[in-house]
């Protein structure tokens, strides 16, 4: 019995090896090296090959991108793919952009210009894409060149214009957005928001800034909604769309390892939870990031992590060009006498430069005239005596 089924087994798979060199095995699949196909037919090998080079010598693919793009695309001679190219580098698009754009949809380089390709990047212009912002909006999110112009790109414009209302701003989400289900997805989602209460500006901000998560799928925008309503968030501020955006993209509200990371500098999880309602964005910092910034605050500045988690916005400063610099200022000022002794380092870290430059290091320089090299890491903190 084995034996049959061995017998019956082997030409199942041999005709599930295409002749591209891809053996499929249950919905996986490995990828030979371009020299080792095995094309039965003389014709098909050669338009294959053709293709390859093409892929790579005109689109500057990788051999191994060029190899996979034949799963869909190839084509005999280079006269219609040499006109999507030309088309292309006429509207500002360069060797990167269109490598990134052949490489997620290569079927693009057989596309009709006048019927699909043309009448996409004339709306696109109409609404005022200049030559940086089409190739950015397209590279970014290649199917659109793929999807219905008056099905799709059309109804997605015009509900971002009539929420975002100016140009402008509907183009900068497309650079940043990907396809999304607007009946489904982007209506429901933006409804939702508010009847919440989210105000407006802040419901266009994060459209703006994170559509990939403001138009999530339905079901799951309405689980991390949930989840940020049960923490206590308050939908008339800011940070209630920022932790929607953070619970979105880690699952949780405060994963195990970030919660074990702060418990080492003091946190307790009620402690973390009160941080991560503060600055919902910490949560997503990357450990060694929060282990330098704790380290420099709490052994050098002699913080307590309760101190740090009052102002947790300040784990994501820079540590060399913003926060050292700043409490290098801090230190001297204090020594000094020249601050009062309830200013925090945290607080001290939250101003504008301009803000920070005229009240902390221009207002004090006839006192300390090497105040601005100390800032600009010019001079040492121990050059200076107290």
């Amino acid at each position: 019995m084995f034996g049959f089924l061995c017998s019956k087994r082997l030409p199942l798979l041999k005709t599930r090896t295409t002749q591209l060199g891809f053996l499929h095995q249950n919905d996986f699949f490995t990828v030979k090296s371009f020299s080792s196909l095995k094309l039965s037919d003389s014709t098909q090998q050669k338009e294959h090959s053709f293709t390859v080079s093409y892929l790579i010598n005109s689109c500057g693919l990788s051999p191994q991108s060029a190899i996979l793009a034949l799963q869909r695309v190839h084509f005999e001679n280079p006269e219609k793919p040499d006109s999507v190219l030309n088309l292309l580098k006429e509207n500002g698009f360069t060797k990167t952009h269109i490598s990134k754009l052949v490489r997620l949809c290569p079927q693009l380089l057989v596309s009709d210009i006048e019927k699909t390709l043309l009448p996409k990047i004339e709306f696109f212009r109409s609404k005022g894409a200049s030559s940086s912002d089409l190739p950015m909006i397209l590279s970014s999110n290649p199917l659109l060149l793929a999807r219905s112009l008056n099905n799709y790109i059309i109804p997605s414009y015009d509900f971002l214009k009539s929420l975002l209302l100016v140009d402008h701003k509907v183009l900068t989400t497309f650079k940043r957005s990907s396809l999304v289900d607007i009946a489904n997805n982007m209506v429901p989602n933006i409804s939702l928001l508010r009847q919440l209460g989210v105000p407006h500006s802040v419901i266009c901000s994060f459209v703006m800034n994170n559509p990939r998560i403001a138009f999530n799928k339905h079901t799951r925008f309405v689980e991390a909604v949930n989840k940020v309503k049960e923490m206590g968030f308050d939908p008339l501020k800011t940070a209630f769309v920022i932790a929607i955006h953070v619970v979105s993209i880690i699952k949780q509200p405060i994963p195990e390892s970030k919660l074990e990371l702060y418990k080492r500098w003091g946190w307790s999880k009620d402690i973390a939870l009160l941080a991560f309602k503060r600055q919902p964005h910490c949560m997503l910092l990357s450990e060694e990031k929060i282990t330098k910034a704790m380290d420099f605050f709490v052994n050098k500045m002699g913080c307590s992590g309760a101190d740090i988690a009052r102002y947790p916005l300040v784990l994501s400063f820079s540590l060399e060009k913003r926060i050292i610099p700043r409490c290098s200022v801090f230190q001297i000022l204090l020594a000094k006498g020249l601050l009062k002794n309830d200013l925090s380092p945290s607080t001290f870290l939250k101003y504008s430069e301009r803000y920070f430059l005229e009240k902390f290091v221009i207002k004090f320089q006839d006192d300390i005239p090497q105040l601005l090299d100390v800032y600009r890491g010019k001079t040492n903190l121990l050059e200076i005596g107290s």
